[in-house]
């Protein structure tokens, strides 16, 4: 399975679209945003998608209670912290990268995949036998940048954006 990964919108709709074309092109089934949404815009052009989405609060989005309405309408389950993923035979802890659990939580050796975003750079290095992935930013970067994986090849490209 292909997945597209973006991190740190902060409410920037023309590049979601534009990384959405990439995972789209790419062939991504599922997305992975790694938090610094920016409101709920983003959310509901990821939403539009159609694919599998998964996402977490980052340190500079404001999960507000008048978003509630909004995400129950849109059928999106609210994550309440960093949590693991199992798709594909895969175990993906998804974090944004701020919380002070995450060492520990990243720790699991049974993890395959650690995806975080927070800095807006992107990396690419292995713990142990766990690969932790960065895609990089939308927002306040000179390359703005999102990240494709095929978990069954643990194949990831890194992708920039215009």
């Amino acid at each position: 399975m292909l997945v597209g990964i973006l991190s740190d919108t902060h409410g920037q709709i023309a590049p979601v679209r534009q990384a959405l074309a990439t995972f789209e092109a790419s062939g991504a089934q599922a997305i992975f945003h790694c938090g610094d949404l920016g409101g709920m815009a983003v959310l509901a052009e990821l939403a539009s998608s159609g694919k599998r989405l998964f996402f977490v609060w980052g340190n500079m989005d404001d999960p507000q209670s008048c978003w509630s309405e909004d995400f129950r309408s849109a059928h999106i389950t609210l994550p309440t912290g960093p949590y693991v993923v199992e798709l594909d035979g895969r175990r993906i802890l998804l974090a944004h990268g701020h919380e002070p659990e995450l060492g520990r939580l990243a720790a699991d050796p049974t993890l395959d995949y650690v995806l975080t975003g927070h800095s807006h750079r992107r990396h690419d290095r292995r713990v142990g036998r766990t690969r932790h992935v960065n895609p990089g930013a939308l927002h306040r970067v000179a390359i703005r940048s999102v990240a494709t994986l095929d978990l069954a090849a643990d194949d990831l490209r890194f992708h920039e954006l215009p």
